[in-house]
């Protein structure tokens, strides 16, 4: 009997793009030149490719005379602007390595963020709802002794240092710069959300993300003629290379609706700019199917988009198929490490791939599922998800140990994922090896739990977690959003569970909430979950009982 193992690469007839981001930029605006590149409807702003390569070749010509020399960090802290993505490729373009900082830290992170790196340019907003950078810029600047200079890319401050510094500098400048590039350079540190200790500076070079945004966009089947809806933050991957890099590498154009994630403001900008794509993650669609007037949107103009960031529950992908006209609607895996995509459903899969898996492995890219000891497991057994190729990172900024850790001697990123891979090589990812719970033995996965609870047509969303017991070790807990003006307890849903799926996987609590913690980026922070789980249930004798 032969073993096919769990074990996939990504064969295509399309090579990998040898160029630098402001190459590939300025090669698509040769190419469209009057296409519209980028849209913010939340400024007033439309650039078309000629214009947006303009105003990059503007902003790297400041940063030139602001003394900014390749390598050097510049740190972005900002909701979705286009000050944001100009500059995204300005810096690009000079072989500067942009910073992404989170809009959602607060002083002690930003602090942490500017020294780790050594940003010497910092550019944001004086505040963003409600939250005062300006002031915690100040709180933090005495402490950070490389940063040289802030600028308020919300002030006019900013506009004049742009117009006067850009004087100073010639186009061949810029164009020398540019040229003396590698497409191996690193070009951008993105920091992890890690759940314990500080967060990691995953550094990505424009080979990473240039190629990683241009196979989303073929995995889409993105031309100059689609219109993408890009509602998810640029600081994270899933902005600025699933939305942006994926755009400009096919002449497309981006809808920027809002400065942060706003359904309404979302579902508008697919009605009035006639978007083919929308992106999000399942909580951002969650909410978007949930307002009161999402019938009164027109949304014909869809046939495709991008769900990712978290497991998406079954019946959320039907509804976005059918009642948001996106049956062409790819699911996306991957973390920042790896660019980030790895996986992705293709345009024409069965409705069974593209509602239970994460997809099949990207072009250009190896994936293997191993057990505990590092060797591979068969097709069909559950394991940690392994992906290596152009897109796993250059490493962890200025952490090698950390970097030791993530990448193997054989340049296999360990995802920390547990996944099973099926007999056609298609994924899915059952759970992180952290979140698995272990119940007097038995190894349970939260997603099976929470796809089984979301049938039940009162719940919104649910998230399983393990807490402390004494007896089992561990026991299962599941917070649960109703909807609205349901009168759910949380005793039905144990009636819901008992008798349906294994017993030592129904809920042994059941908590009703408003919302879950969450990142920016809508992933739900289970730890913090745990954390809160542990205390509103008395358990913090038990707490040191081991969880995976």
């Amino acid at each position: 009997m032969v073993v096919v193992t769990s074990y996939s690469q990504g064969s295509t007839d399309r090579p990998l793009l040898g160029e630098t981001i402001g190459s590939n930029l300025r090669r698509t605006a040769q190419k469209f030149p009057d296409r519209e590149a980028f849209v913010f409807l939340h400024q007033s702003s439309r650039f078309t490719y000629a214009q947006f390569d303009d105003s990059v070749d503007l902003l790297a010509k400041a940063l030139i005379s602001t003394g900014i020399e390749r390598g050097d960090r510049v740190g972005i802290w900002s909701p979705n602007t286009v000050e944001w993505a100009q500059i995204q490729y300005a810096t690009a373009r000079l072989g500067i390595i942009l910073v992404n900082i989170n809009p959602a830290y607060r002083a002690s992170e930003l602090e942490f963020v500017l020294k780790q790196s050594g940003t010497k340019l910092l550019l944001t907003l004086v505040e963003h709802k409600g939250a005062n950078y300006a002031e915690m810029v100040d709180m933090v600047r005495s402490k950070v002794p490389k940063l040289e200079k802030v600028l308020f890319t919300d002030t006019d401050g900013y506009r004049e240092w742009l117009a006067t510094e850009s004087q100073k500098v010639s186009q061949d400048q810029v164009d020398k710069r540019q040229s003396l590039l590698d497409f191996d350079d690193p070009i951008n540190i993105q920091y992890t959300s890690g759940t314990t200790g500080f967060p990691k500076g995953a550094t990505l070079s424009h080979f990473n993300l240039l190629n990683n945004g241009f196979f989303v966009g073929e995995g889409c089947g993105y031309t100059e003629r689609d219109r993408v809806c890009i509602p998810v933050p640029y600081y994270h991957c899933f902005g600025m290379v699933m939305g942006n890099l994926a755009v400009t590498s096919h002449g497309a154009t981006a809808i920027v609706p809002s400065a942060s994630f706003d359904p309404v403001a979302t579902l508008r900008a697919v009605e009035q700019e006639k978007c083919t794509s929308l992106y999000g993650v399942p909580t951002m669609f969650i909410a978007e199917l949930a307002l009161p007037e999402f019938s009164n949107f027109d949304l014909t103009s869809l046939r495709t988009g991008i769900m990712a960031g978290s497991p998406c529950p079954v019946e959320v992908m039907k509804k976005v198929q059918s009642q948001m006209h996106m049956d062409q609607v790819t699911i996306c895996y991957g973390m920042t490490e790896t660019s980030p995509v790895s996986m992705q459903t293709k345009l024409d899969d069965p409705i069974d791939k593209r509602v239970s898996t994460v997809g099949a492995v990207h072009p250009h890219v190896e994936v293997k599922i191993t057990d505990a000891s590092g060797h591979i497991v068969e097709r069909g057994e559950v394991g940690e998800f392994c992906t290596r190729g152009y897109s796993v990172m250059l490493g962890y900024w200025n952490d090698p140990e950390k970097t030791a850790q993530a990448i193997d001697p054989a340049r296999w990123m360990h995802t920390g994922d547990l996944a099973i891979m099926d007999s056609d090589g298609y994924v899915n990812v059952v759970g992180r090896i952290k979140d698995m719970i272990i119940r007097g033995g038995e190894n349970i996965y939260p997603r099976e739990i929470e796809e089984f609870i979301f049938n039940h047509p009162d719940v919104v969303d649910v998230s399983v977690i393990g807490v402390p017991d004494p007896k089992f070790g561990e026991e299962v807990m599941a917070w649960i959003r109703i909807r609205e003006g349901s009168s759910v307890t949380a005793d039905d849903i144990v009636k819901f569970c008992k008798g349906s799926i294994a017993h030592y996987k129904v809920p042994r609590y059941v908590k009703i909430t408003d919302s879950f913690p969450m990142t920016v980026t809508g992933k739900i922070q289970k730890y913090l979950m745990r954390e809160a789980a542990i205390g509103e249930l008395g358990l913090g004798e038990h707490a040191s009982t081991p969880t995976a």
